[in-house]
């Protein structure tokens, strides 16, 4: 390693995205919104999408109106666009509006997705159970949550593919390692309130190892492509359910929506320039035990 280089290290440069440019799908939501908020603290042009254009609007005023971004930061530009990643034309639209405006695409968070959200329904048999699960149900999260993947990648990607460089990273979850814990859903009252259905692990298994193919296939052409998998949020859950789940992690406690601003950073800068095919796997802990 060179002196430059071991001063890089020190100093935090590596770190920097300023001048990238970054396109963040499922920019809107809980997540999202923190994805796209730690690229722009980073300095990178940021285009948020998603298909929810009012919220895109929204978030792309409290970007533009300063989200505590450095000076290096204050001349990032941020787009809002409206997509579906579900639809070829819909994303060579946006490909081609990103690329008229920036001229190209430094990295891609792949992170727009779909759970199931059931409700209490008072029926005696809750909802979610493999056996009543419907095909088209299965289907509907697939077809975002794998399919949306994959359509990304090779639209957007494919321009990091061809100019030598960028950096993919593909937003999965805890269970697409290990399976859900069912017991998590179970109610005080001792009642199964739902089942963790089998329709987001499996598609969060499929986006790891797309995430595997497509860096053993551009990876003599520049492209890093790595996964991130976050553990559960706390985004306001009854009191029963968040302190089942901090007992299953060492850290005794859910993520916050900010605790995977730094894995993400870290992901699309050079700080991670010799990792590839990975899956950064942030859940306090929760999959070692």
């Amino acid at each position: 390693m060179t002196a430059a280089e071991v001063r890089g290290t020190r100093d935090g440069a590596e770190l920097d995205l300023s001048g990238k440019v970054a396109v963040v799908t499922g920019a809107a939501g809980l997540l999202g919104r923190q994805h796209c908020r730690a690229l722009a603290r980073a300095g990178a042009h940021l285009v948020a999408t998603d298909l929810d254009e009012a919220a895109l609007a929204d978030l792309a005023r409290e970007l533009d109106e300063g989200v505590e971004r450095g000076a290096a930061a204050r001349d990032a530009e941020v787009l809002a666009l409206a997509a579906d990643v579900t639809s070829e034309v819909s994303l060579d639209r946006l490909r081609d509006a990103v690329l008229g405006r920036f001229d190209r695409i430094d990295v891609l968070v792949n992170n727009a997705a779909i759970d199931d959200k059931f409700l209490e329904r008072g029926s005696s048999e809750p909802d979610g159970r493999f056996e009543d699960y419907s095909l088209d149900q299965f289907r509907r999260i697939l077809d975002v949550n794998v399919a949306g993947v994959f359509a990304c990648c090779q639209r957007l990607g494919s321009v990091m593919a061809e100019r030598g460089r960028g950096s993919i990273i593909n937003v999965a979850s805890t269970y697409g390692v290990v399976a859900p814990n069912q017991d998590l859903y179970v109610g005080p009252d001792g009642h199964q309130r739902f089942f963790k259905s089998a329709a987001y692990p499996a598609s969060k298994g499929a986006v790891l190892q797309l995430t595997r193919f497509l860096a053993a296939y551009w990876g003599r052409r520049g492209v890093r492509v790595n996964a991130l998998s976050p553990g559960g949020v706390d985004t306001g859950q009854d009191a029963h359910f968040r302190q089942r789940y901090a007992e299953r992690t060492p850290l005794g406690r859910m993520a916050r929506a900010t605790d995977y601003m730094g894995a993400l950073v870290f992901l699309a800068s050079e700080a991670s320039a010799y990792m590839t095919g990975a899956n950064l796997i942030v859940d306090g802990g929760f999959t070692i035990w």
